[in-house]
C-alpha cells in the first residue's frame, strides 16, 4: 500500500548544534533545506548540507570525539528511503556497540530492522554510488518479535545491566506483560549527521506509526503499532564522581552531555530511566576527560510524543 505523503517542510538553519564545545567539532552544517515527497516512492525526503568527511564513518554509539583525524568538508544531498536488504552492511555498521561489547545477534537484528518497511527510514546521500547509510530509525514491537533471537538477547542484556531494584520491576513489566504495547525505538547515525535532519526523521517515524495503525492489512499488524510506551537504549557522557582531591569544577560544567540531541528531550519526558557503565570507552578530548561514556535506557509514554516533536523542532531551530 502506498505510503501517505509526509507533510513535513523544514527550513534548516546555518549553524551547527552546540550543546557543548565537543559537539561543535562533530558537525558542520550550511543552509540545508528539506523538501517533502508525495508518495512512498524513493526518496521520502531530501535535504542538503555539509558533512565532515573522515577516513571511516563512525556511529554515534562509538567514539563521539575527534582523535587527531583529518577531516574534509564535503557537500551532501541527503534523502530518506524505505529500508531494503541492500542496506544491511550500513545498518549493521551503525549498530556496532549498540549493546556495548556484548556478543549478540546483531545480524538478525539488522535483518529485523530491514524487514519492517512499513515503519522505518534510512538516510543516504542521493546519487551516491556507494549507497552508504548515514542514519536509520525504526520502532519494533517487543511482543511481535519476541521469538527472534536478537530481541531475546536484547531483553536479557537490559535486564542484566539494570541494577536499580525498583526500576528493574518496571523494566521486567515492560519487557514481558506490557510488551505488546511497547515499541523499541532504534535510531543510529554517523557522528556528524546534520542535526536539522532530526525533526523530519522523527516526524516520519511517528507519522508512519499512525498510518500503519490504519493501513496495515490485518488487525494483528495494525495493533502491533498501537504503542503505549517506547523504550530507548542510548549513550550519554556523565561527569565522573571521585573522592580524590582535585581542582574544583566550574559551576557551568554540565553533569550530563547528550551524545544525541533528542535524548535530552526524551530524558526529560521519560517515566523512568537508568544508567549503566560501558566496557567500551572511546578516546576522549581534554574537554571530556572528566566524563565517562555511560549507557542509558529510557521509557517514554506514547502520549508524550507530540510534546517531544514540538520540543525537538524548537531545539534544532534555536540552536
Amino acid at each position: 500500500m502506498p505510503r501517505r505523503p509526509t507533510k513535513q517542510r523544514q527550513l534548516l538553519g546555518t549553524r551547527p548544534l552546540t550543546f557543548s564545545s565537543f559537539a561543535r567539532t562533530s558537525c558542520m552544517v550550511r543552509n540545508q533545506i528539506l523538501k517533502s515527497k508525495g508518495m512512498k516512492s524513493h526518496p521520502k525526503h531530501e535535504g542538503n548540507g555539509f558533512i565532515r568527511n573522515s577516513p571511516e564513518p563512525r556511529s554515534e554509539s562509538s567514539d563521539s570525539s575527534s582523535s587527531g583525524e583529518e577531516f574534509e568538508e564535503v557537500q551532501a544531498d541527503f534523502a530518506f528511503f524505505d529500508p531494503k536488504p541492500d542496506d544491511f552492511h550500513g545498518v549493521k555498521t551503525l549498530l556496532q556497540n549498540y549493546l556495548d561489547d556484548t556478543q549478540w545477534d546483531i545480524i538478525g537484528f539488522s535483518d529485523l530492522i530491514l524487514g519492517q518497511t512499513t515503519v522505518g527510514s534510512v538516510v543516504k546521500v542521493e546519487g551516491d554510488e556507494d549507497n552508504g547509510v548515514f542514519s536509520f530509525i525504526t520502532a519494533l514491537n517487543l511482543e511481535r518479535y519476541k521469538d527472534h533471537r536478537s530481541i531475546l538477547e536484547l531483553k536479557e542484556y537490559l535486564s542484566k545491566v539494570c541494577k536499580d531494584k525498583n526500576i528493574k520491576k518496571d523494566l521486567k513489566l515492560l519487557l514481558k506483560e506490557q510488551a505488546s504495547s511497547v515499541g523499541l525505538i532504534v535510531s543510529q547515525r554517523i557522528v556528524n549527521l546534520p542535526p536539522q535532519l532530526l525533526p523530519p526523521l522523527y516526524d516520519a517515524l511517528f507519522d508512519e506509526i499512525s498510518w500503519a495503525i490504519e493501513d496495515e492489512p490485518t488487525k494483528e499488524l495494525q495493533d502491533s503499532f498501537r504503542f503505549k510506551l517506547y523504550i530507548l537504549v542510548s549513550k550519554i557522557y556523565k561527569l565522573k564522581t571521585t573522592n580524590h582531591k582535585k581542582k574544583p569544577t566550574p559551576k557551568t560544567e554540565e553533569s550530563i552531555i547528550y551524545v544525541k540531541a533528542e535524548d535530552e528531550i526524551f530524558h526529560k519526558l521519560c517515566s523512568w530511566s537508568f544508567c549503566f557503565p560501558l566496557h567500551v570507552q572511546p578516546q576522549t578530548t581534554e574537554e571530556l576527560q572528566d566524563y565517562q561514556l555511560m549507557g542509558i535506557v529510557m521509557a517514554v509514554e506514547a502520549s508524550k510524543v507530540p510534546t517531544f516533536r514540538d520540543e525537538l523542532k524548537s531545539l534544532i531551530s534555536e540552536s
